[in-house]
């Protein structure tokens, strides 16, 4: 077997992290993430795959790549979180832990909407709120779920 990935998909508008709405997603960009995710890879022989688009069919396309063989899966499906039926489809056919990732609370936001991700339904775990680090720690546990099945 080869090296396995951790494939970080990132949904619609996060390519503007960093400028749009500092006050909710703060001022760090997906590069900041990138690097965080890489360090928290480094010396674990775990490759990361890690994309954002705009467009649903393309999260798609990736949750498919992904669907057999994958390390695991962080996903921040940002506005598919709410409608997005073809993602959480996909999400339904991946044989590997997943994990929904959320930079601000969605839980607290003012629009009641955001609140209700449909993806939660067929993900191992969530994590809301934690700003860019819920990436980081999300690598970590899909790591340490690898480490438990080992032993």
């Amino acid at each position: 077997m080869g090296q396995r990935f951790i494939h970080i998909l990132n949904g619609p508008n996060l390519d503007l992290l960093g400028v749009r709405e500092p006050d909710i997603y703060g001022r760090q960009t997906l590069a900041d993430v990138e690097t965080a995710c890489l360090r928290e890879l480094d010396g674990s022989g775990v490759g990361l795959i890690f994309r954002q688009t705009n467009a649903e069919h393309e999260m798609v396309e990736w949750l498919h790549q992904a669907r057999v063989g994958a390390f695991g899966v962080v996903i921040n499906p940002a506005a598919f979180s709410y409608a997005g039926y073809p993602v959480l489809d996909a999400l339904k056919m991946c044989d590997c832990p997943i994990i929904e990732v959320h930079i601000s609370n969605i839980h607290k936001r003012d629009e009641e909407w955001r609140s209700r991700s449909i993806m939660s339904r067929s993900v191992t775990a969530m994590l809301s709120g934690m700003g860019i680090d819920g990436y980081a720690l999300a690598v970590r546990h899909l790591l340490q779920i690898d480490e438990r099945k080992a032993a």
